[in-house]
């Protein structure tokens, strides 16, 4: 087959063709003696595999060593994974459109019906009266959003009575601090109290990500140098 036949089989463009051949990714086939290139059927897998590799989230490097991985395969072998790559697509489409059919149902939908399920049961526990709260639950829902459901999974332990009571008394104390100076005396116990009372879980991530100045330019000064401390009192914790 031709260039654009095969394009239009795996449904690309021939620029993509055409790029992919340039880094590496699709080996050039045996030119006719017009000087046309003559693809075949492993072409075309070879080709939608990269497509579906691609789609997955991986990068051009890395499907280049995949693609090397998998030379002297047979072709049936790597029809299998495509497949299997296929069927995992199938069921991520599947799950996404379930939780629409949910959110479309919701007779009250806002902008916290978007978030999973895990974390919506999280979100109803935050206090409502809590100015602090209220802009965490925001940052919560938008954390989830790209951490993944294994987000929500972390804060579970939160919304266990006796830490949501804890949980509650913080969020008051951040509130009257909001317009506080950053050597307010108070800050340390609070930051204290945040420290006792994080997830693991939740600590090691703060740790390995640190807090991002968006986040933190998004509270009153106290209230961010009272997490400046918690991050700090969790750097220094000994191992």
């Amino acid at each position: 087959m031709r260039i654009g036949e095969l394009a239009a089989l795996v449904g690309v463009s021939t620029r993509t063709v055409r790029h992919y051949h340039h880094l590496g990714l699709l080996p050039e086939p045996e030119r006719l003696a017009n000087g046309y290139r003559e693809y075949r059927l492993r072409d075309a897998v070879v080709l939608a595999r990269v497509r579906r590799l691609a789609e997955l989230g991986l990068t051009l490097d890395e499907i280049k060593d995949v693609l090397a991985d998998e030379q002297g395969r047979e072709l049936r072998e790597i029809l299998a994974e495509l497949d299997a790559d296929l069927a995992r697509q199938q069921e991520t489409i599947r799950t996404r459109r379930a939780r629409l059919a949910v959110l479309l149902a919701d007779a009250e939908l806002d902008a916290d019906s978007a978030v999973s399920p895990e974390m919506a049961d999280i979100l109803r526990v935050l206090p409502g009266d809590s100015g602090f709260a209220d802009a965490d639950r925001g940052m919560l829902a938008l954390v989830e959003t790209a951490a993944g459901p294994g987000f929500a999974a972390m804060l579970r332990p939160l919304t266990e009575p006796g830490a949501a009571a804890r949980a509650e008394r913080i969020y008051a104390r951040l509130d009257e601090i909001a317009d506080a100076a950053t050597d307010d005396p108070g800050i340390p116990g609070i930051a204290k109290d945040i420290v006792d009372l994080l997830p693991e879980d939740l600590a090691s991530l703060m740790v390995t990500e640190e807090a991002s100045s968006e986040w933190l330019d998004e509270m009153s000064p106290a209230q961010a140098e009272v997490f400046r401390l918690v991050l700090k009192m969790l750097q220094d914790r000994p191992c």
